[in-house]
């Protein structure tokens, strides 16, 4: 994995084009993935930071109608919340291509995520350490439906960091889901978080 994120800084910074763009015999292997968690957990900020193409956005202006539903004690600048998905394309390890779909994150938009999960090989679940039961919504749902998936944990400034067990524990997570440390805004540390997705829903879907 550690090979392929140092092959992806080298190309970007030499502004390489992957084999599959230069030669259209090669048709790129096209994988899609889900980023999912609790409102205003970083999901739209994961997906703009890695994403190579400019993302698809479906932000709306947040009112004083969601007021009773909506906590911004965690991200009072939060102006804006994904209505419908976040949309984003990275190209990995020469010819791998990840769809990034990030579904909205409140519960009136959650009968979307059905749609929005057809035919992904896995899920990243995003956590924040500030307020862990926001994500427990989106654990269920992939426990329940069996798609493979990660624990990312967004570290945002001002929190406490805690150790991977730590969260592992908090929200039970099996000893056989990865749960990571990252930060959402740096697209190395998105990168790492993808590839240790595919590697974990190869590991158990390897077919």
């Amino acid at each position: 994995m550690d090979s392929a994120v140092s092959e992806l800084l080298e190309n970007e910074n030499e502004g390489q084009l992957q084999a599959w763009q230069t030669d259209r015999s090669r048709a790129p292997i096209a994988t899609k993935i889900v980023v999912a968690g609790g409102f205003g957990v970083g999901k739209t900020t994961l997906v703009t930071a890695v994403s190579e193409i400019t993302p698809l956005q479906t932000e709306a202006l947040m009112t004083q109608a969601s007021a009773d539903t909506d906590d911004l004690t965690a991200t009072p600048g939060k102006t804006t919340t994904t209505v419908a998905m976040d949309f984003g394309r990275i190209t990995l390890d020469d010819d791998l291509v990840l769809y990034l779909f990030g579904t909205p994150g409140q519960q009136r938009f959650w009968f979307m995520w059905d749609d929005l999960v057809r035919g992904a090989i896995g899920a990243v679940v995003l956590a924040d350490t500030r307020r862990l039961s926001d994500c427990f919504p989106a654990l269920d749902y992939f426990e329940s439906c069996g798609l493979p998936y990660i624990v990312a944990v967004n570290h945002f400034d001002g929190s406490e960091k805690f150790e991977v067990a730590d969260v592992r524990e908090a929200l039970t997570v099996p000893p056989h889901i990865p749960v990571l440390i990252m930060d959402a805004r740096q697209r190395i540390s998105v990168v790492e978080s993808l590839l240790a997705l595919v590697g974990h829903a190869l590991d158990v879907t390897p077919e």
